[in-house]
């Protein structure tokens, strides 16, 4: 099929060069200029594994191409992808400008029959305006349909989710381009479900909001282990066990972050305020998240009994997730600014997401390209991000290199018993303190 994907961000990537690796004529549109010329050269503007080999393989196959022309896109495709970012706006609500712009040019450019695709995460009833403002903008009267197809992408596994996926979503009021996208889907054999425009919208945020309530849950029961000294990953264990429940999303710690969990939750509590509905659930769900980071923060400071001025930190860990370097919404960033308020040094390694910081903090900290350089003289080691890196790191070495062999561990990667017999100092969450 021939097919646009207009907006190369994290999902219209994936997206794109999957597509493209399925047989499809795909071409990618973005107005960044930039972004356009790396892509060309086979150079991805996002990390995630395996996605440069599969860019360079389909750019030598002559199956996927870039350009910055919406007009070019627009009249060369049959399905039009919208894949533009939906950030989170002043209000709560999705930033919507991007996708109604995009609306925008398709009615300017549409030159025969299309069928536009919403990839982008979009509040229920976005499919009828998108409809709307294209049909406003046409200059010659030609059909189309409107679809929604929700994208359920993890940073660091989007490849394996596009290709072999739980269920793919297609959402649309007419028979005949639901059948087509269908058909798109089908070299997947994954679960289809065909179901109303509004039904597939709400979809995509109902499943991000219960995962997240779900991280939520779990860090609330952590912070009563904590208080009575249980272990909140025996107690995981046993819930995960049970089969209505299941162990996924059960991991304690310092909360959720990212392009996703926040701002979804956030846009779900004010489309149902929009409606008149008031999301409790998912409002206790969003100020639990806010709490793990604070609670962790105050652990530091109360070992330290707030005297944590002129002290040194080394910091693993800057993106929201392993395998990714997206530091939207990062607990890093609370818990740096919030060290920097007390006038601390921080020495940070991530393996892939230095670069990001550097745009946040730029020389307000200090940065590292080895995990254990970044342990010279500090007072402690704090873990934020569970890269697979750190689990079988050499303990003896980072004890000897640290001033005192303090470890305040966010993501619960080590054993306790282990830390123990090792002389460590190791506060971590919804465990007991080894002191």
């Amino acid at each position: 099929m021939k097919i646009s994907v207009i907006g190369t961000g994290y999902v219209g990537l994936v997206t794109g060069v999957c597509l493209a690796d399925l047989g499809n004529e795909v071409i990618c549109v973005d107005i960044d200029k930039e972004k356009i010329k790396k892509l060309k050269k086979g150079k991805p503007t996002i990390y995630e594994p395996g996605l440069e080999e599969l860019l360079i393989k389909n750019i030598k196959e002559q199956r996927i191409s870039f350009t910055d022309s919406l007009e070019y896109g627009i009249k060369n495709s049959e399905i039009i992808f919208i894949a533009v970012g939906t950030p989170q706006s002043k209000t709560g609500e999705a930033d919507m400008s991007a996708v109604w712009d995009v609306a925008k040019h398709i009615g300017k450019y549409i030159n025969g029959y299309k069928i536009v695709i919403n990839k982008s995460t979009v509040p229920v009833g976005s499919g009828d305006k998108v409809a709307e403002i294209i049909k406003k903008n046409m200059k010659e009267k030609y059909d189309f349909d409107v679809v929604s197809n929700p994208e359920f992408l993890r940073e660091g596994s989007a490849i394996s989710d596009f290709m072999t996926p739980d269920r793919i979503v297609i959402g649309s009021d007419n028979h005949m381009p639901a059948k087509i996208i269908k058909r798109l889907y089908e070299p997947l054999n994954a679960p289809i479900i065909i179901t109303d425009i509004k039904s597939a919208e709400i979809i995509k945020y109902a499943s991000n909001a219960f995962l997240a309530t779900k991280i939520s849950f779990i860090n609330e029961i952590a912070n009563l282990c904590e208080t009575v000294g249980a272990n909140v990953q025996d107690v995981a264990y046993g819930m995960g066990l049970d089969k209505r429940i299941g162990p996924k999303f059960l991991n304690a710690g310092i909360g959720f972050g990212g392009s996703c969990f926040p701002k979804d939750t956030i846009a779900l509590v004010s489309t149902g305020k929009k409606f008149g509905y008031d999301f409790k659930i998912v409002k206790a769900t969003i100020d639990i998240n806010k709490l793990q980071r604070k609670r962790f923060i105050n652990s530091i400071k109360k070992y330290y009994k707030k005297k944590l001025k002129n002290r040194k930190f080394a910091l693993w860990g800057a993106s929201f997730k392993p395998n990714t370097d997206d530091m939207r919404d990062a607990p890093s960033i609370d818990i740096i600014n919030s060290l920097l308020k007390e006038q601390t040094t921080i020495n940070l390694y991530d393996p892939v997401a230095i670069a990001e910081a550097k745009k946040i903090f730029k020389n307000k900290i200090n940065y590292f390209n080895n995990a254990y350089d970044a342990l010279k003289k500090c007072d402690a080691l704090i873990v934020v991000t569970d890269w697979n890196e750190f689990k079988q790191v050499n303990m003896q070495k980072v004890k000897s290199m640290l001033k005192a062999p303090v470890i305040f561990d966010g993501r619960n990667i080590y054993d306790l018993n282990y830390m123990q017999e090792l002389g460590f100092t190791y506060i971590s969450v919804g465990r007991k303190s080894i002191l």
